[in-house]
């Protein structure tokens, strides 16, 4: 009964939801966004006619000006900065737009120009002292806050009466205060364009991955080339103008300046900042962001007003509102990382049949012996990590390495090798296209093709997101293996979607259905999944009917056989449904028949684990990584079986001194050629039995080429 239970509750409830949804950037959102969303409920609930048309107008113009003056102090605090000036910029370029107007008559397009201009001056008088001259950014914006709300009160002194006394003619004026568009006012569908563009720069070009990257790494980004300093420059440039801007919405909707305009300012716009989410330390934030937290400070502070609390108590309100926002988020960022690491890894029920025997003397076709013993050794000590091999027609043989090269062994002796290409992630399998390409999957990056000349180019790196799946499945995560049809269809396996090349004892740990298999049709230049759901595929043949592929499932222990054409198409059919070990690559054999790597092999402790979700669960939580239960890769084998999955031959090597761990092998003119990822050698071994005039790529090619 308590297995029954573990059986159905892992497989109805999705327990790894939790944790994808964790995972996401937007999650940061969501805090402030309910925060906003009871705010907007209470308000409704205790002020009748808070949301009257009228007043929906009246706080769309205040937020144009609040809202943009949260996005100019997001934007600094995102390259890890802080303006303290924002509200006495807003102050000096709010002056400055009604001295141009009011006193000296200018058009208002000429006033924008110069009150931005205002704006840019103040900007970057900051940003010389902090950007370039590197002194500390909250020191510097507090001396530049006394400086410009000085000049702005000297300036008063002399022109306030000019400006109060005056009052403009002009009707664009009017209507850049006041004036609307079928009822929205021009100052907010403004303000809606400066955040949709802020936001496709930050998030979708350079300057905003530049922007991000200093914010959370500043060392780092140096050390990738970004220019650190006009990066920082350009962030309180940036702010200046938008401050600017705002003041220019508050001049031509108020028509007046004073001692008190822009004051406080600062804090109003630091609290609207941190309540939407963006961090104090830098690289955490974005327009959404500020745009919930200035959303919430504009209904809290018109709610205040009108439940009549005022002065001191709403000044007190918002310092506690700020003290509060900036322990949530020093909390919340110091542990999200440990919260995530509980809650991500989501072990699934998983019952495989007992293993079969291995026992030398048990008469099983997996019976061990040390037939491997015999193998010859290439390229000792040159290679590392070479998962998959293969050969050409000229008998060279090829691999990939841990340094993202793909090297050549030339025949006859293999001995003098150069390095064929370079990658930059681990080629992991091999195979060659009709026109002499070597097609190889790349962890981490996708599917690239080298040509015969060494050039290489990217086939594929991304496959339809699936409609149901929270992370975004639509880029390879760890495509591992792969082969090709007769009409250039290539079909390859992503062993996980959620997990790395590194962290694949995490994916045996959930064993939990987080691979694919994906096709890329050349014809269409399009890539699209075909199967789903499978666990840890590793491994794929094509048949000799040129109408279905043999697939490996690692930690399912099973072959399976997919049907991609003809009157079964669609169709996935068990070939071999319990293996002694953890199966890896497939390929063909001069007989007929199919080789398989068995990477490793079954131990009693983690099957009967494998029915234990909750056990899984308390030890990916409690034990180091390093001493989880996970698959055995110590010492593996390499089988031979037929179309129908019995299995006829079993190569082993029991004490691991030529080739301790197999994750692939070629059969190429009477020897069968062995890789392994953890191995810094290739195997060589001699089939008596085998054809040895076979060549692979004949197999595949001889007769259309």
């Amino acid at each position: 009964m308590l297995e029954t239970y573990r059986k159905w509750r892992y497989r109805l409830v999705p327990d790894h939801i939790l944790g994808e949804i964790l995972s996401k950037r937007w999650i940061d959102n969501a805090i402030p966004f309910t925060a906003l969303l009871l705010l907007l409920i209470g308000l409704y609930v205790s002020l009748p006619g808070f949301y009257s048309a009228y007043a929906l107008g009246d706080y769309s113009r205040q937020f144009a000006e609040l809202g943009l003056v949260t996005l100019a102090l997001t934007i600094v605090m995102l390259g890890g900065g802080i303006d303290l000036s924002v509200g006495s910029i807003f102050a000096v370029s709010n002056f400055v737009a009604l001295y141009c107007v009011h006193a000296l008559g200018l058009d208002p397009a000429t006033a924008f120009v110069l009150t931005a201009l205002t704006g840019i001056v103040c900007g970057a008088f900051n940003g010389v002292l902090i950007g370039f001259m590197r002194m500390r950014a909250f020191l510097t914006t507090l001396v530049s806050l006394i400086i410009f709300r000085a000049i702005v009160d000297i300036l008063l002194l002399k022109h306030a009466v000019e400006i109060s006394s005056v009052f403009p003619e002009s009707e664009l004026w009017a209507e850049i205060g006041e004036g609307d568009l079928i009822g929205i006012p021009y100052t907010i569908l403004a303000t809606a364009v400066i955040f949709l563009f802020t936001h496709i720069v930050i998030s979708r070009m350079r300057a905003g991955w530049h922007l991000v990257s200093v914010g959370g790494a500043r060392r780092s980004a140096y050390n990738a080339g970004i220019n650190v300093r006009r990066t920082v420059f350009f962030t309180y440039v940036v702010s200046g103008l938008l401050c600017a801007i705002a003041a220019y919405m508050y001049a031509a909707r108020l028509a007046s300046t004073g001692a008190e305009t822009g004051m406080g300012m600062e804090m109003v716009a630091l609290t609207a900042a941190i309540l939407g989410g963006t961090s104090l330390g830098g690289g955490r934030g974005s327009v959404a962001k500020a745009l919930l937290g200035g959303l919430i400070v504009l209904f809290l502070s018109n709610g205040l007003i009108q439940f009549g609390i005022q002065g001191g108590a709403t000044a007190l309100i918002f310092g506690l509102t700020l003290l509060l926002s900036v322990i949530v988020e020093v909390r919340w960022t110091k542990n999200r990382t440990k919260i995530l690491n509980k809650v991500y890894v989501s072990p699934a029920y998983s019952a495989l049949p007992p293993a079969p025997a291995t026992a030398a003397d048990s008469g099983s076709p997996y019976a061990q012996n040390n037939r491997l013993r015999e193998v010859e050794l290439i390229g000792l000590g040159d290679v590392e990590g070479p998962e998959d091999v293969i050969l050409d027609a000229s008998d060279n043989l090829y691999t990939g390495t841990r340094q993202g090269d793909i090297v050549r062994f030339f025949a006859p002796d293999y001995r003098r090798h150069e390095v064929f290409a370079h990658i930059g992630g681990h080629p992991l399998g091999m195979a060659f296209d009709k026109e002499g390409n070597l097609v190889t999957c790349v962890g981490g990056m996708g599917v690239y093709a080298v040509s015969p000349d060494g050039d290489v180019r990217k086939v594929t790196d991304q496959t339809n997101r699936s409609l149901t799946s929270i992370i975004d499945d639509s880029r390879l995560s760890l495509a591992d293996d792969l082969d090709i049809a007769h009409d250039g269809r290539i079909f390859f396996s992503e062993a996980t979607k959620r997990y790395d090349l590194h962290n694949w004892p995490v994916d045996a740990l959930e064993s939990r259905g987080n691979g694919r298999i994906v096709c890329y049709d050349p014809r269409t230049n399009r890539t699209r999944t075909v199967l789903s759901g499978l666990v840890f595929p590793n491994g794929i043949c094509m048949s000799r009917d040129n109408k279905s592929f043999l697939f490996a499932e690692t930690w399912a222990c099973r072959i399976s056989r997919y049907w991609f054409d003809g009157p079964k198409a669609g169709k996935v059919e068990v070939v071999i449904d319990n293996l002694p070990g953890y199966p890896d690559n497939i390929n063909r054999a001069s007989d007929g028949g199919y080789w398989l790597a068995l990477v490793g092999m079954r131990g009693p402790a983690l099957d009967l684990a494998l029915k234990m979700p909750d056990y899984r669960k308390r030890m990916s939580r409690r034990v180091s990584g390093s001493n989880w239960l996970f698959p055995n890769i110590n010492t593996g084998c390499i089988l031979k079986f037929t179309e129908t999955g019995e299995v006829v031959t079993s190569l082993w090597d029991l004490g691991g001194v030529n080739h301790p761990m197999v994750t692939s092998m070629r059969e190429h003119k009477g020897y069968l050629y062995l890789g392994g990822i953890s191995n810094n050698r290739i195997g060589k071994y001699r089939l008596s039995d085998a054809d040895q005039a076979w060549q692979g790529m004949k197999s595949y090619w001889g007769d259309m080429r």
